[in-house]
Order: C-alpha cells, then sequence, then structure tokens
C-alpha cells in the first residue's frame, strides 16, 4: 500500500493545533528588546522580539496597539503579554501581543545615545564644522552597497537632473562586522581624489542592526575628518544614525541625497529663459521711454517754426544742429540694438558650446565606464575567486583542501585547492 503524502496545507494546520493547545503558549510574558519596529498604516504593530541569542516575529493589532501608553521603537526594552500560534500563510510561529509595558533601553539603543551624548558634547554636531555643498558638483563620489536599490536611485536622480556631473561609485559593504572599515577606508580614499566635489554616504533602510555601521565611531570620526563635503543617506526618512549628525548635510533618504547634491537643469533652463525676458522687457522700456523723450523734444517751438528761429538765432542753431546730430537718440538706439543683437548672438553661441562640451564630456565618460566594466574584462576569460565571502587575490591567500568558487561571466563554479605554487605558470 502506497503511503499517503500530506499537504503543506494539512501539515501547518497540524503544527497551528498543536501550538494552539499547549496551555504554556496560551498566555505567556516574554521580554526582549524592540527591532525593526514597524506601525502600518491600519494602526497593527509589526517587530521583532529579541535578546542576545535569538529573535521571534511579533505582531500587536489596532484593537490591542492604541492602548499602549507610549510610542515603541527600535532598541526599547519591553514586556510583552500575548500566546505564541502559527501565521499560516508563511509557515512561521511568531507571537500575537495584547499588551506592552516598557522596561528600559535596549543594549544597542544604550551605546548609541552614549555615543551620540560623547560626541555632541565634543562638538562634532557644531554647525561651525558644516561645509557648505557646491553649487554644480564636476563628480559626486557615492559611497553605498553596488547592488542596492540605493545607488541606482542615486545614478538615475542625477542623470535626469544634471547629466554634467560625472559620479565615481566606491563599492562599499553598509552591513556586517567588516561595514565600518570599508566605510571609513572608502571615505578617506573619496577625500583624497581632487575631482571629487561632493560624497554621498548611506544606505537603503532597515533595522537597527542593519544600519549599526553608520552608528561606529570610525566612521564618525572619517566624517568628521573628510576635507570633502558630505551627505549623510542612511535609510529611510524616520532613520537617524550618528553619521547624519556628523555629515555636513542629512537626506532623508538616497534618492533624496541625489537631489540636494546637484541642481535641477530644467530649473536652470528656466532661469535662464527668464533671465531673457527680463533683458528683452528693459529693452523695451528703454526704447519706449527713449521714443518718448524724442516726441517731447520734437515738439517743441524751435522745430515747429525753424526758420524764424534760424533768422534770429542763425549760427547758435546751426551749431545746436550739429550736436543735436551727433547725440540723436535714435542713433543711439540703433547702437543700442545692435550691441543687444550681438550679445543676444554671443549668449546662444556661448550656450551651445557648453551643451556640447558637456555632451562629449558625458560620452566620453560613458565610453570609459563601459572599457572599465568588470563585465567586459570577465568576457575575455578572466574570473573570480572568492572563498567564503572573500574575494582571493593571491596564491598566499590559498590553502591545499580549500573549497573556491570561480564566479565567470554567466555563471558559477565549485573547485578544490589540489596544490598551489608561487612560480608562475610559463604556459599561460
Amino acid at each position: 500500500m502506497a503511503e499517503k503524502a500530506l499537504t503543506v496545507t494539512a501539515l501547518t494546520k497540524y503544527i497551528k493545533l498543536k501550538f494552539d493547545s499547549d496551555v504554556h503558549l496560551k498566555d505567556l510574558l516574554l521580554e526582549g528588546e524592540i527591532s525593526n519596529f514597524k506601525h502600518n498604516v491600519r494602526g497593527h504593530f509589526y517587530f521583532t522580539l529579541k535578546d542576545d541569542k535569538a529573535s521571534i516575529s511579533a505582531v500587536m493589532f489596532k484593537s490591542h496597539a492604541w492602548k499602549v501608553p507610549f510610542t515603541p521603537k527600535d532598541g526599547m526594552k519591553v514586556l510583552v503579554r500575548g500566546y505564541i500560534s502559527i501565521f499560516e500563510a508563511a509557515g512561521s510561529y511568531q507571537v500575537y501581543v495584547d499588551s506592552m509595558q516598557e522596561t528600559g533601553l535596549g543594549n544597542l539603543y544604550q551605546a548609541y545615545l552614549e555615543l551620540k551624548d560623547k560626541l555632541e558634547k565634543a562638538g562634532y554636531f557644531d554647525a561651525r564644522h558644516k561645509k557648505t555643498l557646491p553649487p554644480f558638483p564636476r563628480q559626486v563620489a557615492v559611497i553605498t552597497s553596488k547592488t542596492g536599490a540605493a545607488v541606482r536611485d542615486i545614478i538615475h536622480i542625477i542623470g535626469r537632473r544634471y547629466p554634467l556631473t560625472k559620479i565615481l561609485v566606491y563599492p562599499t559593504t553598509v552591513q556586517g562586522e567588516q561595514a565600518q572599515y570599508e566605510i571609513v577606508e572608502n571615505i578617506r580614499k573619496a577625500d583624497e581624489n581632487p575631482e571629487n566635489d561632493v560624497m554621498i554616504v548611506g544606505r537603503g533602510g532597515g533595522s537597527i542592526e542593519d544600519l549599526w555601521a553608520f552608528n561606529e565611531a570610525m566612521v564618525a570620526e572619517a566624517i568628521f575628518n573628510a576635507k570633502t563635503p558630505i551627505v549623510s543617506a542612511v535609510g529611510h526618512e524616520t532613520d537617524f544614525t550618528i553619521a547624519d549628525f556628523v555629515a555636513d548635510v542629512r537626506a532623508p533618504t538616497p534618492s533624496g541625497a541625489a537631489e540636494l547634491v546637484v541642481p535641477d537643469q530644467k530649473t536652470l533652463l528656466r532661469d535662464i529663459e527668464s533671465s531673457r525676458n527680463r533683458l528683452r522687457e528693459a529693452t523695451f522700456r528703454i526704447l519706449t521711454q527713449q521714443e518718448k523723450a524724442l516726441n517731447n523734444l520734437t515738439a517743441r517751438y524751435v522745430f515747429r517754426d525753424p526758420a524764424r528761429i534760424a533768422m534770429i538765432y542763425a549760427r547758435p542753431l546751426e551749431h545746436l544742429l550739429e550736436k543735436l546730430t551727433l547725440t540723436h537718440p535714435r542713433q543711439k538706439m540703433v547702437r543700442m540694438q545692435a550691441r543687444i543683437e550681438e550679445k543676444e548672438k554671443q549668449l546662444h553661441r556661448a550656450y551651445d558650446w557648453v551643451i556640447r562640451r558637456r555632451r562629449d564630456q558625458l560620452q566620453a565618460t560613458q565610453a570609459h565606464l563601459s572599457y572599465a566594466n568588470p563585465l567586459s574584462i570577465m568576457e575575455k576569460g578572466y574570473t573570480l575567486v572568492d572563498h567564503a565571502g572573500r574575494y582571493l587575490k593571491s596564491v598566499q591567500d590559498v590553502e591545499v583542501g580549500m573549497h573556491i568558487r570561480l564566479r565567470f561571466k554567466d555563471g558559477v563554479a565549485e573547485a578544490k585547492i589540489l596544490d598551489k605554487s608561487k612560480e608562475r605558470d610559463e604556459n599561460v
């Protein structure tokens, strides 16, 4: 007789029944630290409750959440009462919270507050240390993960708003134990490059643990000591890290940082057109005033009966007519109109030249980026070798028997080191 298989639904319902029938899980008190807290638009609380060695998902529905007398935050220690059950759609267990009491601050949040207080007293947040962002940056250094949505948003927005600005990305690990060291090193590299006019340092959103690299003292020190203006763009608008307080400007998101560092070309073109219209209006106003003055002058008595005046003042009139010929307002208007037309031609030529030059620079940069693309190099047969998430650059980094991963242009392969030698293979 063939053994009958269970469906996933049946198995999940069976496990849920076990959870729901366990008296120890129906009403329990649980103490832990809040992480990754989210307040749903419908009023529900979603968060993770954790301690030093474990974590559990938690939900508090609106019917209970509105009774909480404080605003829960990441890093806050709380005591919750509720029950454990299975969320069938995800096949995961979680605690359904009925009530919540605040018991203190979590270790990470306490460390965050202590460092923030220390740096504030040392003057790291003072406005006198803040550098002004350049109005028209030639090149923007971006220090963030090379694969995240943040870098794509920054490149897209800068390219759309002000394509004359170059973008130099410094690929950086932004989460984990090594993140702080890479962030500091890339800030130093970007600061030493004289072509970088401004830096964007940041990443997308996450929990307090995910963003913790930007709360490290060494990152704050690197930002404070940098000579290049730095815009901090860490997480979402509600996320605040130590880096945000030390940076010269804090952006609510990476996209916001891109909008802060470059002007909008559409606004610039509108300003140019507005200036041109004001110039035309001013020119017309001057010409109108001069024409009115000329009409008033020709309406005088001396022009209505010149023959009689000539007989009385023959010689002075001749002298006056010669002077009027040289200083006639209409001649001035003709010369002024010619100068205005020449200035307009110069303005058009200069504008066309700048646009052509910037377009050529952009095309040259695109060609250079395409040539320097690592994928182009891998098309020639080169591979990347990594072991346990670390790229190997030397034969000294490998050991016999070590399992490595070879990354080709179209996939990866696992391999094992059988032998190694410092001598170069002459057949290569």
